[in-house]
């Protein structure tokens, strides 16, 4: 068995993962979406003082599995450095505690792998992951053949999100708020320009669209509101559909994979589901409740780190807020 730590953000997880079946045996998370939404985002300071006070507590429960472990696995990169050091002094404590192997997992690789919870891998695949900090296309043939094909440059798709969700008051985590208040706008209401449209790059950019829905707000009032949030989530969600198109003149998908927090938006799946029609390709999602950060996923890619005997020396594992994919 692997314990997996995930502290990357500010959700505190702790997971239990059979070596040989690869199921989960033990997942708990503990939110601090409730402390952070009176500032409309995530305070990192905050985040790290409610980690080392929910990770003991979640620790605890796992106590009789301690005997069994064979490793301890723990998201070193990227995310918030003060949060990072959260689980990886964790871990490490863990390791010394027991005797057992340390494994540096990157969490963005554990959302490739929530695909495969408590399952198979299936590769190749193409992924798009769009969360809070990310929103990239990867070509992904096995755990350490991973390549970057396209990636945002500047906002990302979930934090577009948040921050549209803030400039109208409605707390945080902006997803879910924003595709609640559209389901009864107007998506054509607000005329907002597709980002990158007319530019041949194969890339993602949302902080104009972002700017265009501030100065939609500041002009507006709250009646307007589902009509700007179903605009915006139209529009954010048509330029990756567009840039996919563009890619897919290039490689053909076969299996196509949405992964990361922002993959449970559901326009963002019908949309990507129309889109692969032509190509008869494969859809992968992960399920909804591991879509967000969780230890699960962190955990899945460790066994597979473990069974390749990829393991980290518990004095060189350091965090590093940003990832190398």
């Amino acid at each position: 068995m692997i314990l997996s730590i995930e502290s990357s953000c500010d959700d505190s997880a702790i997971a239990i993962t059979d070596i040989k079946t690869k199921k989960l045996l033990f997942h708990k998370k503990i939110s601090q979406e409730l402390e952070h939404s009176v500032y409309g985002g995530v305070v990192p300071e905050l985040a790290a003082r409610l980690h080392a006070e929910a990770l003991p507590k979640i620790l605890e429960q796992c106590e009789p599995y301690f005997k069994e472990l064979k490793a301890v696995a723990v998201t070193s990169t990227p995310g918030l450095a003060v949060t990072l050091v959260e689980g990886v002094t964790m871990a490490k404590a863990v390791a010394v505690a027991l005797g057992i192997p340390i494994i540096g997992v990157n969490h963005l690789v554990g959302h490739i792998y929530s695909l495969f919870i408590d399952k198979e891998t299936q590769f190749p695949i193409t992924v798009l992951l769009v969360s809070g900090g990310h929103t990239q296309v990867m070509e992904v043939k096995s755990l350490q053949d991973i390549e970057t094909v396209a990636k945002s440059m500047d906002d990302s798709f979930g934090e577009s999100f948040d921050k549209v969700a803030k400039m109208m008051g409605l707390g945080y985590p902006g997803g879910p708020l924003i595709q609640e208040l559209a389901k009864t706008g107007d998506r054509k209401k607000y005329n907002f320009t597709i980002p990158l449209s007319q530019s041949p790059l194969i890339s993602f950019s949302y902080s104009g669209l972002k700017n265009a829905v501030r100065l939609a707000v500041e002009k507006s009032n709250e009646d307007d509101y589902k009509d700007i949030a179903a605009s915006f989530e139209h529009i954010a969600t048509k330029h990756l559909i567009q840039k996919l198109k563009k890619y897919f003149k290039i490689k053909q998908p076969k299996t196509f994979a949405i992964v990361g927090g922002a993959s449970a938006n559901l326009y963002l799946r019908s949309q990507i589901e129309e889109l692969l029609k032509p190509f008869d390709a494969q859809l992968l999602l992960s399920e909804l409740k591991y879509c967000s950060d969780n230890a699960a996923m962190i955990g899945r890619v460790a066994v597979e780190m473990y069974e390749k005997e990829i393991f980290s020396s518990l004095d060189e594992l350091a965090i590093s807020p940003k990832s190398k994919l």
